[in-house]
């Protein structure tokens, strides 16, 4: 049965969505089979694997309010191991059209459960937002892993989301645990950065993880040409880091 991973920090610009996609195609090719369910109605995380938001038939979208199944929904990707459902602009309007439905926080995880042994792994990328998605997300997934850019306001909105995350463990999810914490854009000789490092690892205490995702140009320029970074320069920092990323986090497993 697949573990289920939510990716979420409510702010943007964290490297939510580069980690989702990054991570993902990573351990696709350590040789786990892996599902990316884009949650995040910009649909970055679709386009970051070559697929078009816009001529795609069924997406998160349809899965999420049970017009279509999670099966249905499955785009297999030109990456090793790794299967996508694509999202849109549609999901825009999802939280409207599900807010007065009964159990309407496991919508998701309904969906998705008769897929759940078709993979070792399913990360969700959330969006930047603490709504009823993200509440479905974090309804069906096992932990929860939050990117944090190595910036001033690093820690802001962090207490508020894991206040969230408290209520959704004592309501609907007793079960999810926190992943880790990922340092995103890390430069290492800048003074602020060892704060922020220091900030978060007080904030979280043993949960940060040892793997730092630089700033680096050729991640910036992957989503451009549809490949995760491993595929479109394997040699860059960007996909060296994600790779060691990928390593940890499957040595956390136990697999």
């Amino acid at each position: 049965m697949a573990k289920t991973v939510a990716i979420l920090n409510q702010k943007g610009g964290v490297g939510k969505t580069t980690t989702a996609v990054n991570l993902t195609a990573c351990i696709g090719a350590e040789d786990k089979k892996v599902l990316l369910i884009d949650i995040d109605p910009q649909g970055n995380s679709t386009s970051g694997f070559g697929i078009d938001k816009r001529k795609t038939e069924v997406s998160s979208y349809e899965v999420l309010t049970g017009v279509r199944t999670a099966k249905e929904a499955i785009i297999k990707t030109e990456f090793k191991n790794v299967d996508v459902i694509a999202s849109n602009m549609n999901l825009a309007g999802a939280e409207l059209e599900i807010i007065d439905r009964p159990n309407r926080e496991a919508l998701l995880k309904t969906a998705i459960a008769p897929i759940w042994n078709d993979y070792d792994y399913i990360f969700l990328d959330c969006p930047p937002s603490l709504g009823l998605i993200t509440l479905n997300a974090l309804s069906c997934a096992d932990t929860f892993l939050v990117p944090i850019q190595c910036e001033y306001y690093a820690l802001e909105g962090l207490s508020q989301l894991m206040a969230t995350v408290r209520q959704i463990k004592r309501l609907y999810n007793p079960y999810i645990e926190l992943e880790g914490v990922l340092l995103t854009m890390y430069d290492g000789r800048l003074n602020l950065t060892q704060q922020v490092v220091e900030e978060v690892k007080k904030f979280f205490p043993k949960k940060v993880f040892k793997t730092t995702i630089p700033r680096n140009v050729r991640l910036s320029e992957a989503p451009s040409f549809g490949q995760p970074v491993l595929y479109y320069d394997r040699t860059s920092k960007g996909a060296i880091a994600y790779s060691e990323l990928a390593k940890e986090f499957l040595e956390k497993q136990g697999s």
